[in-house]
């Protein structure tokens, strides 16, 4: 008999694709959502016709005790998502991401889910790893204020050599640099020490940057490639802060949607935290240009802010080593060779412009410098 799935924040971008991968693979699925309007507008979002689709929050203990009956796991996605936002509308994130799995996890007490898995970000490294001109491994990388003000982006050793970005792997001390960051950590952390009291199987995927069709365009916090694409589309340049070199790992919806699955599946991702990525670094500004090759706007160049925004990172991309060998996850779509499929998406649906009203929202508070 097929297991029944519950997948919290099922009718978002990540979820609406989960909810297809399970239901592809013969999984009975349920979806439970808030709906929130930044990410979703006024409507829901298409769900296959087999998934059964619940509203409500997470927050809400009668709710998600009655969303849990009857199923045997938990993919956990509900989260407000945002490293920006979270430094200003700090009492929604926590209550949304931690309150939130804290009321999941005590609602799984007496019922009869056998396996959870959460969904946790990159974000929790702070910096990745980095290199030293030795070939040591420097775990524990800050930028200091002053150099930013200064317009001097790359992390440097102490005598002010520039340090080289390596691949982060999972044995990367954390180092939480947004408020973002720290209800991520608490996520995968409150759901594996749960799992390991009451016998149930759990594992953490960190998240790299997502993307592909199905993201909030006018969502200015769901991503960089939205909105560069958003900006494209109304005919403006694509805004990026620092100076566009900072490198960042890009992996489809579609792979990450699968490793979902395959920890569901997989006795061996029990109680581990697994990076899902591409193992690829794309520079940003990079990024840029070829989304406006895709979209056909080459002339569109990037509008370089340098300036940083707090709780940024220079530099982070994924090892993927643990996922391949736990999961057997291999990424299937390279974002080099997706753009085109997503900037006719855009063109199709539209975009609204709203990364100057991030920026300014970020400039207002002193999140800017």
């Amino acid at each position: 008999m097929s297991q029944t799935v519950l997948v919290t924040g099922g009718s978002g971008f990540i979820g609406r694709h989960v909810a297809a991968e399970l239901v592809e693979n013969g999984y009975r699925t349920r979806v439970l959502d808030a709906l929130i309007d930044q990410v979703h507008g006024q409507g829901q979002a298409d769900l296959p016709p087999e998934v059964e689709f619940r509203q409500g929050d997470v927050r809400d203990a009668d709710t998600v005790r009655g969303a849990l009956r009857g199923c045997d796991a938990v993919i956990h996605l509900a989260a407000e998502v945002g490293v920006g936002q979270s430094m200003y509308e700090i009492t929604r994130y926590v209550s949304a991401n931690d309150l939130g799995t804290a009321v999941l996890l005590e609602a799984m007490i007496g019922a009869p889910v056998e396996t959870v898995i959460v969904a946790s970000s990159m974000s929790v490294y702070g910096e990745g790893l980095y290199q030293g001109g030795g070939g040591q491994r420097l775990e524990r990388v800050r930028r200091r204020p002053q150099a930013l003000r200064a317009g001097r982006w790359d992390p440097v050793d102490g005598e002010g050599h520039i340090l080289s970005p390596i691949a982060t792997d999972e044995e990367k001390p954390v180092d939480l640099a947004s408020i973002y960051a720290l209800t991520k950590y608490a996520q995968e952390r409150a759901v594996l020490i749960f799992a390991e009291a009451y016998g149930i199987r759990a594992s953490a995927l960190r998240l790299f940057n997502v993307f592909g069709t199905g993201q909030a365009l006018a969502n200015p916090y769901t991503g960089v490639l939205v909105n560069f694409a958003s900006r494209l589309a109304n005919g403006e340049r694509p805004m990026i802060f620092e100076d566009g070199r900072q490198r960042r790992d890009f992996v489809h919806v579609r792979d990450v949607a699968r490793a979902f699955r395959l920890a569901l599946e997989n006795n061996r991702a029990n109680g581990e935290v697994i990076n899902i990525g591409s193992g690829k670094a794309y520079a940003i500004a990079e990024i840029a240009r070829l989304l406006a090759d895709a979209m056909g706007v080459p002339h569109l160049e990037p509008d370089i802010v340098n300036k940083a925004r707090a709780g940024d990172i220079r530099n982070c991309f994924a090892d993927i080593s643990r996922a391949r060998d736990l999961l057997g996850f291999e990424p299937r779509y390279r974002l080099e060779d997706t753009l085109a499929p997503f900037a006719e998406w855009v063109r199709e649906v539209g975009a609204e412009d709203r990364g100057p009203d991030m920026r300014r929202q970020l400039e207002e508070r002193g999140l800017v410098s």
